[in-house]
């Protein structure tokens, strides 16, 4: 079980990373863009550290709260996932 909740996570946070760097490149297109619920929902089911990562090395929404606290949320979820199972399971 361990083994897919790492590469739920790996793959999770990879994806959401990427989409924040597609994101901020369409912006500056002025392009089609990702739906803010979309990004904001793969944050919040274990995506948050690729979101931050994301945000910060695309500087990509650094300026919206909403995308902070989703995203830390996110990353708080997910720790309590993997301690769940390494600890209390």
């Amino acid at each position: 079980m361990l083994t897919y909740l790492v590469a739920y996570s790996v793959a999770l946070n990879g994806w959401l990373f990427i989409l924040m760097g597609l994101d901020k490149k369409k912006a500056q297109q002025h392009k089609w863009r990702i739906p803010e619920k979309r990004l904001l929902t793969l944050g919040l089911v274990g995506g948050g550290l690729g979101g931050l990562l994301g945000m910060y090395l695309f500087r990509h929404k650094t300026k919206e709260l909403k995308f902070k606290v989703i995203y830390s949320l996110g990353v708080v979820v997910l720790l309590s996932v993997i301690f769940y199972f390494l600890v209390l399971n």
